[in-house]
């Protein structure tokens, strides 16, 4: 039996996204944003309000950095997503996270956090709050990579955003070949 339960975000996985800009004094600054996906095949969505420091950095820099949250850095990536950057200035500090400035866009990118995606601001509806970020790189730690050289998820250990219960779950496990099992009932 099924039981209906409104309209709700309620989809699995969430990504924990990092975001991660320069303010106008280039002080790095960075938020946790969980609405978010691929738009495109070179393109990332994001809903964000914009009163939030991270939006009006920006569209004055017109750049953006996207991290993939791990298990590891879980509670920095929940500190800064819940203490706001327009009420405390330098909120990194209280995170031991190193920032690199990214070779392609200007914004910093946090060496702890492994996958990032390097973006430039393409576009913002108000209405929707939806910000739209054409993605120009993605740099990873070689940690990462398997022996093919590609990224393996269980050496990632992202983390997802239950919106249900407000809670965080690591992704990892293999549990099947995407484009092949099907085929056995092809």
């Amino acid at each position: 039996m099924r039981k209906n339960l409104g309209a709700k975000p309620y989809v699995y996985p969430m990504p924990v996204f990092v975001i991660a800009t320069y303010d106008e004094n280039g002080v790095p600054n960075a938020m946790n944003a969980a609405w978010g996906c691929v738009a495109d095949y070179k393109k990332i969505a994001i809903i964000m309000d914009a009163s939030h420091k991270t939006y009006k950095n920006i569209v004055k820099n017109q750049a953006f950095t996207v991290s993939m949250c791990n298990m590891k850095n879980m509670v920095y990536a929940d500190y800064v997503g819940i203490v706001s950057g327009n009420d405390t200035a330098n909120k990194l500090e209280k995170t031991p996270w190193r920032l690199v400035k990214s070779e392609f866009v200007n914004a910093p990118i946090i060496e702890e956090l492994p996958l990032c995606l390097e973006c430039e601001f393409e576009s913002f509806d108000e209405d929707k709050e939806l910000l739209i970020g054409e993605i120009v790189n993605v740099s990873c730690d070689e940690a990462i990579l398997n022996e093919k050289g590609i990224i393996d998820p269980s050496l990632l250990k992202p983390i997802t955003y239950d919106p249900v219960n407000h809670a965080y779950y690591v992704l990892g496990e293999k549990v099947g070949n995407a484009f092949s099992d099907g085929k056995k009932i092809k």
